[in-house]
């Protein structure tokens, strides 16, 4: 059984929406259905894989090998470097 109801939205938000829901040519009750299963399924929307994260040592404990404390040129080289792969995975 269907019921009515009704939700505020801000315009943007629904302007949004209802251009999105006519370029898909669907109905907007069927975009915001789509989008309230998805949330409370907690599955993220299908096409939308969910990315792991890398963990950053495998080492159990500790700096990571090569790090000196008291270098502060390295550490920010380093911190760079690692900003620069996590970039390059996301392009």
């Amino acid at each position: 059984m269907t019921e009515r109801t009704t939700v505020r939205l801000p315009e943007e938000l629904l302007s949004r929406a209802k251009r999105k829901a006519a370029a898909e040519r669907r109905t907007l009750t069927a975009l915001i259905e789509e989008g309230l299963r998805a949330v409370l399924s907690e599955k993220p929307p299908a096409g939308k894989a969910r990315r792991r994260l890398p963990r950053i040592s495998k080492a159990s404990g500790g700096f990571r090998p090569g790090v000196d404390l008291s270098d502060s040129a390295s550490l920010i080289e380093e911190e760079d470097k690692e900003m620069l792969e996590r970039l390059r995975r996301f392009e």
